[in-house]
């Protein structure tokens, strides 16, 4: 309800734009010179708003990204940012555990990865560590890591076929350290894999 409200807004703003862009040159210098002038409060506010409801209607973000952003609207300042922010979390548009919980099950439906990566990738997003932590254990406690890389090896497979050398298995171990997946877990698979092909291959001599 209150992104609707922040849409009205912003329509109403582009209209007025638009209309003001329609007058004579003599009104378009009118406007531009505007423009350099310094907004008054409410009018900065209000603009910090709309860049607010842009923002957010392209995608979730943290609380962090979001005020790196809005930093850099025209008329923003630290209070008027602030005011913006605090307004979002009280109607529930901005919640930094419930984006770190959305964005790793997210990325783990779309392809296995390790919790490594994902918790570099919500660092980089600007969540906080024990945000960051919070949503990781409940993430792969629906979905252990052990899972997502037997996932992981399996479309490897399908792709490259099983490592029939030590080269092979040494680009499989590469691979799976990139997903973000524990150095011992890779080993431990890695390893697994190599003994059921020596396996195999003894037993078609």
């Amino acid at each position: 309800m209150f992104l609707c409200v922040l849409w009205l807004n912003v329509d109403r703003f582009t209209t007025e734009v638009t209309e003001e862009n329609n007058l004579p040159r003599l009104g378009k210098r009118k406007q531009e010179s505007e423009e350099r002038l310094p907004l008054d409060p409410a009018k900065a506010r209000e603009r910090v708003f709309q860049h607010a409801a842009k923002l957010l209607a392209a995608k979730q973000r943290s609380v962090e990204e979001l005020r790196e952003k809005l930093s850099t609207t025209r008329g923003a300042t630290k209070a008027n940012v602030e005011e913006v922010i605090a307004r979002l979390r009280e109607y529930g548009y901005l919640d930094d555990a419930k984006f770190a919980q959305s964005y790793a099950s997210l990325r783990l439906r779309e392809r296995p990865i390790g919790r490594r990566r994902l918790q570099r990738d919500l660092w980089l997003k600007k969540v906080d560590k024990q945000t960051a932590e919070t949503a990781l254990d409940e993430v792969f406690e629906a979905t252990p890591e052990d899972e997502l890389i037997d996932r992981a090896i399996a479309k490897r497979i399908r792709l490259r076929g099983k490592p029939q050398s030590r080269e092979d298995a040494k680009k499989l171990f590469d691979h799976l350290l990139r997903q973000g997946v524990e150095f011992e877990l890779v080993s431990e698979k890695v390893r697994a894999l190599s003994k059921q092909n020596e396996s195999a291959t003894d037993e078609h001599g």
